[in-house]
């Protein structure tokens, strides 16, 4: 195998050495000092920070579980997360400070999301109207998918008051109930808030995105991206599934064929997907269910249609399939998603 099909053998999972040591690691430590809480006890953690080796994205996930363990409080995951970016993780880093605007900084972090968002990938849509980030987990952590997402959001948000010297109008979408008490998103992030949706997403207007930003610089924008050397880093599996998943859906891909393109057994992809908390058939309807969304909303195609496109023989078997993924009819998704983003003048 040669080029494409042999990107497919090359992942790696939540227990293997993939992250830096001198990255989120060692931030984590940093803001863990500043408010007085002891890490000592995550002991590779602190190693690896120490020495600037290596650690397994398991190692950083079990390290942020004991910071919001000793730090309760509601508001931890925003404070961390305002810390994340630009963050100091190399050329990634000095990019993201000479963005032009928004929508430079957006596609540069869905582009470095090793380097910059390695938890949760950051997934970029453009329309005419509005840009639309949402938030893919890369290793598969349910339990602490709330806080990574109020973590990861909270970082994007405070990034672009800095840069852009103002408080944009963002729309915040959680795929959850809504929260006992909703001060912090308040506080962090704002008060357009949308629970109980389909995906975790940050949606906002174009002309917002592509409104220049007062210390924007041409040059150094371009010079610093030239100095962002290719990552060395192969990307974790979920992600490569979801990426290849994506791409073959109007093939309908199964586990036997994707087993076979990633060079594995089907029982062997089915034991490293269930090592991240997953099974195929989630990942399919994961990538079925955000193209669907994709299909609905910004193409504007009808329920017939997107049935097409996916591949179903009729429209009420894709109707059925739709509803088990969201409990909800195509088209009564499609007219809630609508009228959101027209109530935020997109």
């Amino acid at each position: 195998m040669t080029g494409a099909a042999d990107s497919l053998l090359q992942f790696h999972q939540i227990s293997d050495l993939a992250l830096p040591g001198h990255g989120q690691a060692a931030l984590l430590l940093d803001v863990a000092r500043t408010q007085e809480i002891d890490l000592s006890d995550c002991v590779a953690l602190t190693a690896a920070v120490q020495h600037q080796s290596a650690i397994s994205p398991l190692t950083y996930l079990e390290a942020l579980r004991s910071f919001f363990i000793k730090r309760p409080e509601r508001d931890s995951s925003f404070l961390l997360g305002q810390h994340l970016l630009p963050g100091h993780y190399g050329h990634a880093s000095q990019a993201l400070i000479h963005a032009l605007n928004l929508r430079d900084a957006l596609r540069h972090l869905c582009q470095h999301y090793q380097s910059l968002s390695p938890l949760l990938r950051p997934r970029l849509i453009e329309s005419e109207r509005f840009l639309i980030v949402y938030w893919c987990d890369s290793y598969g952590v349910p339990a602490m998918r709330n806080q990574l997402v109020e973590m990861h959001m909270s970082a994007v948000v405070d990034l672009a008051r800095w840069l852009a010297d103002s408080r944009l109008q963002w729309r915040f979408c959680f795929n959850r109930p809504p929260p006992r008490t909703l001060e912090q998103h308040h506080v962090f992030l704002g008060h357009d808030l949308q629970f109980a949706c389909q995906l975790d997403a940050m949606v906002i207007s174009r002309e917002q995105a592509e409104r220049s930003w007062p210390r924007a610089n041409q040059i150094a924008w371009q010079l610093a991206q030239q100095q962002i050397p290719e990552s060395l880093t192969a990307p974790s599996l979920l992600n490569l599934i979801y990426d290849y998943l994506s791409g073959k859906l109007r093939q309908q891909p199964t586990l036997e064929k994707t087993a076979q393109d990633f060079g594995l057994s089907p029982a062997t992809l089915k034991r490293h997907l269930s090592k991240h908390g997953s099974h195929f058939q989630a990942e399919l309807d994961l990538c079925r269910t955000h193209m669907a969304l994709y299909l609905l909303t910004v193409q504007g195609m009808d329920t017939e249609q997107v049935a097409n496109w996916l591949g179903f023989h009729d429209a009420n078997n894709f109707r059925r399939s739709c509803k088990r993924w969201t409990g909800v009819s195509p088209s009564s998704l499609r007219a809630d998603i609508l009228q959101r983003l027209n109530q935020l003048g997109c």
